[in-house]
């Protein structure tokens, strides 16, 4: 029996036409006394050499052999998902346009969700042993076969992809990682995180921070390395926009001294004619590390007081701006240089090499 074979005959029947393809492959108990198939039919359907299958429970795959990888995905869902009560009369689709499935409270996340989401270092979802599926912690809902169920005080907002609602890559990240014991794929996995554009090291640190993976050796390891990594393609995004946006060319990663006075601090692009600089923002908070937080912001806020009480214009830029406005902020640079020309000259500064 393959997929377009028709639900045995019972009365009444709704008509499966408002379905999608995978829709009508794996099926709940629920759905299918929906459309007319008693559970004795389902019983008959399933026996040793019948054209059904039990695959999890109460969820069952219309076609014998195994699940493909969709099928999979759709299957944990529906065994997590709280069943919501059909309509009397399917709303109807446009032509050629089968109803996505809605799964209510249960989205996938951790390894399969970054596959989901296009990542390299993560399996193939036919290989991945479990899916881990988030469902509101007050549910009970134990695991079972391949769906993973992980609890959580609060759903993440849902991304759509290939029709499946999926957690955001750092909800995603964090899940994965709170069940990774290789340093080398937890380092793998936020590496490419970051350089493959999906987020930004703050976010991620944030969620690791919020699941409490952040006293782990080999996870404080990673985020090391993902810091590191996130300030160099800021920094690569910098020199990208003064390059494609036609800025002229500043000193980049210098350091400022007053003749024969203290240091003010580094910089990490700098026009000295108009004395306007620019800093890059790549903190992310750390658990634990709450007043080490506070005090580097504070020393970002002296540091930029105090040079623009020297008449320096300085402009704070996070990676997520450059990355998500790199426009906007090429224009915030340009305005404060063409600003230079009507403030007071900017007391002289030694420019020094970082």
């Amino acid at each position: 029996m393959n997929h377009n074979t028709p639900l045995p005959p019972a009365t009444p029947r709704r008509p499966v036409c408002h379905l999608s393809d995978v829709q009508r492959r794996v099926m709940t108990a629920a759905q299918l006394r929906t459309h007319g198939v008693s559970s004795a039919e389902t019983v008959e359907q399933c026996r040793p050499g019948g054209p059904w299958q039990q695959i999890l429970p109460g969820v069952f795959l219309l076609h014998p052999g195994p699940p493909t990888s969709e099928e999979r995905l759709h299957a944990a869902l529906l065994y997590a998902a709280r069943e919501a009560p059909a309509p009397a009369v399917p709303v109807q689709p446009g032509v050629g346009e089968p109803h996505r499935p809605v799964y209510t409270e249960a989205v996938i996340t951790g390894l399969a969700a970054l596959t989901l989401h296009g990542f390299t270092t993560t399996p193939p979802l036919l290989s991945l042993e479990r899916i881990d599926v988030l469902v509101p912690r007050l549910r009970r809902l134990r695991p079972a076969g391949w769906a993973h169920v992980v609890r959580t005080p609060a759903l993440p907002p849902a991304e759509q992809v290939t029709g499946v609602p999926v957690a955001p890559v750092p909800r995603a990240l964090a899940d994965a990682v709170a069940w990774l014991t290789d340093a080398v794929a937890v380092r793998r996995l936020l590496t490419e995180a970051v350089r493959g554009g999906h987020c930004e090291p703050a976010a991620v640190v944030a969620e690791l921070n919020r699941a409490k993976l952040l006293g782990r050796p080999h996870v404080v390891d990673a985020v090391d390395s993902l810091l590191a990594e996130g300030r160099a393609i800021a920094e690569h995004r910098l020199y990208t926009m003064v390059r494609e946006y036609g800025l002229p060319d500043p000193v980049w990663n210098v350091d400022l001294r007053l003749p024969g006075g203290p240091h003010l601090g580094g910089l990490d692009a700098y026009w000295p004619e108009q004395a306007v600089a620019v800093e890059l923002d790549t903190r992310a908070p750390r658990q634990g590390h709450r007043q080490d937080d506070d005090a580097l912001w504070s020393e970002y806020a002296r540091k930029r007081e105090h040079l623009e009480r020297l008449g320096i214009t300085v402009v704070h830029i996070t990676p997520k701006k450059l990355r998500d406005a790199m426009e906007q902020q090429a224009t915030v640079v340009r305005t404060a240089l063409m600003a230079a020309g009507d403030r007071d000259p900017a007391a002289h500064v030694v420019v020094l090499p970082r």
